[in-house]
């Protein structure tokens, strides 16, 4: 918003949230060696210089946990944690966070040994080592996040975190108004019992239906199995969103860099 501390990375505390107030066991978190902090989360994209003054002055910052409302504070990137209304800002400029669309027939590994198409000849042009966040069989195009922050990839592909991911289906249909019910109630397949988040029908026509599902299991080929055993087996599967993330109108084969509020909502998401 022009003029306002919020311009660029769109922080907005809910409607009558206290301001958070420091505790009364505050340490000090001031590295004088380190930078000052109003330019640290300017240059993590967070807004203009004088508007993280504003978010610091409102008590909006928190370093290692503790409410910093003092613009002459400096701290050390490498070894501090900061967040901004509750969020984490990633202050390490060697970190990258991409979204890929990945195409049909390529496989989920940075290398292959069979010699087919995968992720890593997407990104081999990229001077940082990345990893992938999960995988989609080589079937199933969309969204897969790239990252080389170990810590946080790790959080996002343990179950425990339930980090949801939407995908678009094209079945047979018609679909059932049961089909839906049926999902999140939960269906048992060979390695154990799953439940959907959300099932919807976006669209259809005479025999076949495009629905989505959104589920926060990472079991391999679980919406396949899912559909198959409701009886529409897939017959085309895109991700479209993993968490905050989505593919948008990204084109099979791109790559393009997370924003700094999505950032921030995946550590949210995975706890960090």
């Amino acid at each position: 918003m022009p003029g306002g501390p919020d311009r660029g990375f769109g922080f907005r505390p809910p409607k009558g949230t206290p301001k958070p107030k420091p505790s009364p066991h505050d340490v000090d978190v001031h590295d004088p060696n380190g930078v000052r902090l109003q330019k640290l989360l300017a240059s993590a994209g967070v807004g203009s210089r004088r508007a993280c003054e504003t978010l610091i002055g409102q008590g909006r910052v928190a370093v290692d946990g503790q409410v910093v409302t003092e613009l002459g504070v400096r701290i050390d990137p490498a070894t501090q944690t900061v967040h901004v209304d509750g969020e984490r800002i990633q202050l390490d400029e060697d970190r990258r966070y991409f979204a890929l669309n990945k195409p049909l027939g390529v496989v989920s590994t940075m290398q292959d040994d069979l010699g087919r198409p995968c992720i890593g000849d997407l990104v081999e042009q990229r001077p940082e080592r990345l990893f992938h966040v999960g995988r989609l069989d080589a079937e199933t195009d969309g969204l897969i996040l790239l990252t080389n922050d170990g810590e946080l990839s790790n959080r996002l592909q343990h179950p425990s975190y339930g980090v949801p991911k939407t995908y678009i289906a094209r079945v047979p249909g018609p679909v059932g108004r049961d089909v839906g019910r049926t999902l999140r109630a939960g269906i048992d397949l060979e390695d154990g019992p799953v439940a959907v988040d959300s099932f919807r029908l976006v669209d259809s026509a005479p025999g076949k239906a495009i629905v989505e599902i959104v589920l926060h299991e990472g079991r391999k080929h679980v919406v396949r199995r899912l559909l198959e055993e409701v009886g529409h087996p897939v017959e085309t599967l895109t991700r479209v969103q993993v968490g905050p993330v989505l593919l948008g109108d990204l084109k099979p084969g791109k790559l393009r860099p997370l924003n700094s509020r999505e950032v921030a909502s995946l550590y949210k998401a995975a706890g960090l």
